[in-house]
């Protein structure tokens, strides 16, 4: 019977009497589904670093900047700064594939802070000029207030919606923000909205120090003209991602007449591709852990069989007797799988558990760190469920050939063996 006390308490004392070789084999079960365990967790923990960082944003964005020109072109020279202007927002809105359009401007410039203050406190922080449309570029929670709208846009509001560090940096706790006014770089804006970030990592740190006010009203209280620093689009369902890139590329390189062989005047970003590749390396990368896992598990198994190899050869006197006795080859197959799939279910199962502990260290690790480009390495039941399903079938097959050898073995040659 499966559940014989007796059968257990033989296949235990079989394990034990040659405890070093029990362990060394045993050794190899454990490393196998210790990496498997850990080589899943780490990609998942990858896997769900990019998500939180990338949290909020539309995968289907296509961000556009103006670059320098590298191919004279229409008789302008080479190393021409190529300027976005109000113009082109109408010019790519004549494109089918665009749904959302956002125009976009960084006071001061690229990577460059401004001073904002309120009551004496003073930040240097990032500005940006938008439209209402960019809401649908990167999605926000809101600790009070809304984001900019197509009033403030329309009648030029001086209005402002901060990051959630913008107001734990310059306002007290018991303060609430809304409606009060900060200064940026002399002018004074209605703050009208706290925007809690969805991001976490560097992504989500910008977005907490950032300010965000209305394009109409930024180009008119600092006299920016008609300049437009870069444009974050989405483009409609169904729509071929890079097909579109290269359409607004072309937009934008025949209206500011450059070259359209001039790949670096205009700079791109495509989500729709970027989002693709990373979901086939994060298949590629959950493939090749369960390859290497796989590999180094059966090496493993590889082991064990060998193993019962040669206890069935050092029993072949004990197999011999059993059968004279009336053991039927099924009880002594039964025999030799049960005592391979303990083994390979022990070591196995050992590792799981060192293998979930490791990545329970290093998710108590990860979740408390700052910025962290990972987050907390957690498998999932379905995940622990097959690996545990994959040690009972590596035990079995580990006994198979020792099981089919010692059902072999006949009484009479067996008791003349030495």
């Amino acid at each position: 019977m499966m559940f014989d006390l007796d059968n257990w308490q033989e296949v235990w004392a079989t394990l034990r009497s040659n405890r070093l070789r029990t362990f060394l084999t045993a050794l190899g079960v454990f490393w196998g589904i210790f990496m498997l365990m850990a080589m899943l967790g780490f990609g998942a923990s990858m896997q769900e670093g990019t998500r939180r960082q990338m949290k909020g944003l539309a995968t289907n964005v296509l961000w556009v900047w103006a670059q320098t020109t590298t191919i004279a072109y229409d008789g302008l020279p080479v190393g021409r700064q190529v300027k976005f202007d109000l113009s082109d927002i109408e010019n790519l809105r004549r494109l089918d594939g665009i749904e959302w359009l956002a125009p976009r401007l960084r006071l001061g410039g690229w990577m460059s802070g401004y001073n904002v203050s309120y009551e004496g406190k003073t930040g240097s922080y990032a500005v940006f000029a938008d439209y209402p449309d960019f809401r649908h570029i990167l999605s926000f929670d809101y600790q009070a207030g809304r984001f900019i709208n197509d009033r403030d846009i329309a009648e030029q509001r001086k209005v402002v919606v901060i990051g959630q560090a913008i107001r734990d940096e310059l306002f007290p706790p018991d303060v609430n923000p809304i409606g009060k006014y900060l200064k940026i770089s002399g002018v004074y804006f209605e703050i009208v909205g706290i925007a809690k970030t969805l991001r976490s990592g560097q992504q989500g740190d910008q977005d907490a120090h950032t300010a965000f006010v209305p394009f109409t009203t930024l180009k008119s209280a600092f006299h920016i003209g008609d300049r437009v620093g870069f444009f974050a689009l989405t483009a409609k369902p169904g729509a071929d991602g890079p097909e579109l890139e290269r359409q607004v590329r072309a937009a934008l390189a025949k209206r500011h007449r450059v070259s359209p062989d001039d790949q670096l005047a205009i700079g791109s970003f495509n989500a729709f591709v970027f989002f693709g590749k990373l979901s086939t390396f994060f298949l590629v990368l959950s493939v090749v852990s369960w390859i290497v896992g796989g590999a180094t598990l059966l090496a493993g198994v590889v082991g064990v069989s060998n193993i019962m190899l040669i206890t069935v050869k050092e029993r072949t006197k004990e197999i011999g007797v059993r059968k004279a006795l009336g053991a039927t080859p099924m009880s002594i197959v039964a025999m030799v799988m049960k005592e391979s799939i303990v083994l390979t279910a022990l070591a196995g199962l050992l590792g799981v558990a060192a293998g979930t502990g490791l990545l329970a260290v290093a998710g108590a690790v990860l979740e408390h760190a700052q910025n962290s480009p990972m987050g907390p390495p957690v498998l999932s039941l379905k995940t622990v469920i097959t690996a545990v399903a994959v040690l009972i079938t590596a035990g079995g097959i580990a006994g198979i050939m020792p099981a089919a050898h010692a059902a072999s073995i006949k009484p009479i040659e067996a008791l003349r063996t030495e």
